[in-house]
């Protein structure tokens, strides 16, 4: 019997444990660790925050709004407290949130911000100019713009909402395809990269590719059955996103 109840308990706290998931449609950055992935979430939060601050100003919580007024209407209160049900969905949403990615090592990080791109491109811009590192445990940052189910038609029906914000008008951009699988078998790479190539093309036929030094890097990164799609600039100049590599000046395979 005593078994028995402990064995429940258990359960009971490993499902009180157990992370939210990366789903399809979110938006946030993929970190990438030394096998310490407790410490690697402190270490982001940290750095994440610090610059975020610097970018947005603090974050604002519930709890950081202020006592209502005594004389605030009634109704006007009552509508206020349905708009923060519905925008909460059930839960706070913070400004950063880690989730389960799905993969050994790699941390994903959720976040409301509307370019997380222009944040992680901040943060490794400073780093690249003091070189001094900030983490121990976070090796890579790789925004994500976009989350789909990882399935051809899905990638290239989100990429032809991306990718002219990208790559139409004049400064024709040249551009590389960057593609990395998961546990996940349901994606080809030269599947992936002719669609991608083909939504390009499709946008503007000026922009031509450049596997060395492109002006944008169209990442993939697949895990499981979900596909993160990002446009990020300087990739190749901050060493594929990797902290440890700007710093040390080292190359990153």
């Amino acid at each position: 019997m005593a078994d028995r109840k402990r064995k429940k308990g258990y359960w009971r706290g490993a499902r009180k444990r157990q992370r939210m998931s990366l789903e399809v449609g979110m938006k946030g950055i993929l970190i990438t660790c030394n096998k310490n992935e407790k410490a690697c979430v402190r270490e982001a939060y940290n750095l994440l925050n610090e610059y975020a601050d610097q970018m947005y100003g603090p974050e604002i919580t519930p709890s950081d709004s202020g006592s209502e007024s005594e004389e605030e209407d009634v109704e006007a209160a009552l509508a206020k407290e349905v708009a923060q049900m519905k925008e909460k969905s059930g839960k706070d949403k913070r400004r950063f949130q880690a989730m389960d990615s799905g993969a050994n090592n790699v941390v994903f990080i959720q976040s409301q911000l509307e370019s997380p791109d222009k944040l992680v491109h901040h943060i490794l811009d400073d780093i690249n100019a003091s070189k001094k590192f900030k983490t121990r445990n976070v090796l890579r940052m790789i925004p994500v713009m976009s989350a789909c189910k990882a399935y051809l038609e899905n990638v290239k029906k989100s990429a032809e909402e991306m990718f002219p914000k990208f790559f139409s008008g004049e400064d024709n951009p040249s551009y590389a395809i960057v593609f990395k699988t998961r546990n996940s078998g349901t994606m080809k790479r030269d599947e992936v990269i002719k669609a991608l190539a083909g939504v390009v093309s499709e946008v503007n036929p000026a922009c031509k590719v450049n596997l060395n030094s492109p002006d944008l890097a169209i990442v993939i990164e697949v895990i499981r059955t979900v596909c993160c799609m990002s446009v990020l600039k300087d990739y190749f100049l901050l060493k594929k996103y990797n902290i440890h590599s700007i710093v040390e000046g080292t190359k990153d395979d």
